[in-house]
């Protein structure tokens, strides 16, 4: 009886396949693996940047209401009495009603006082104005608002001058400590609104709030009927 053996090199054939087989899988595994992984990072990344974003935004919000707070206390100053820690004295007529000191808002916005005669309000529009044109002064600078994005030209910038147009920073006139940890102070822009014997005295106070980034800001408004006035 004759043994017939096979060759050795067949048996080691016949498992080559199903090593192909597990190669591709474990490589399609290990694909999806570092799919997930840089998708989970990237979402991470995005997460961390939208929760960065959101607490500018909050800052600069806290910001703005500083602002128009201390908007509302330089109106209530009397006139020509200098504040402890205050850069500047408040021009306005003393021992009289704030519609005494109307002369004093303008077209310029001088220490951030502003006056526009009532047919600007309806004519403007902001998306067609630009820098050089007459508009709200609450406007981005861009279309012509009022704000003086000039900062070295106010209290607390290089000039340290009190004879200054546009908004005015925080604590300029009240002596309030300026915020920690913003990119700039706040600001404010009082509008002098109305002359009228039957509608009394209201002022429009807009306030502009700066975030970690000077790019992040928050506009803020509020209306204020002095109490000798209402």
């Amino acid at each position: 009886m004759k043994l017939h053996h096979l060759p050795a090199s067949n048996t080691r054939l016949r498992g080559l396949p199903r090593r192909g087989v597990t190669m591709i899988v474990v490589l399609m595994f290990l694909l999806a693996v570092t799919g997930i992984a840089i998708f989970s990072a990237r979402y991470a990344l995005f997460g961390e940047g939208m929760a960065r974003n959101q607490l500018d935004l909050e800052v600069a919000r806290q910001a703005a209401e500083a602002a128009l707070r201390d908007a509302e206390r330089d109106l209530r100053l009397v006139a020509g009495t200098p504040q402890p820690g205050a850069a500047c004295p408040r021009n306005r007529v003393p021992d009289e009603p704030l519609s005494k000191s109307r002369f004093l808002f303008n077209e310029q916005c001088a220490q951030g006082q502003c006056f526009l005669d009532k047919t600007l309000y309806a004519e403007r529009t902001w998306k067609k104005d630009s820098k050089n044109d007459k508009a709200e002064p609450w406007w981005p600078s861009a279309n012509g608002g009022l704000w003086n994005d000039n900062f070295d030209q106010k209290p607390g910038g290089k000039s340290a001058s009190c004879t200054f147009n546009g908004a005015v920073p925080l604590g300029t006139y009240t002596g309030v400590a300026q915020l920690a940890g913003v990119a700039r102070q706040p600001e404010y822009l009082i509008e002098f609104l109305s002359t009228d014997a039957n509608k009394g005295v209201m002022f429009r106070i807009s306030a502009r709030g700066f975030g970690y980034s000077e790019n992040t800001q928050v506009l803020l408004q509020s209306y204020f009927v002095p109490p000798e006035e209402s």
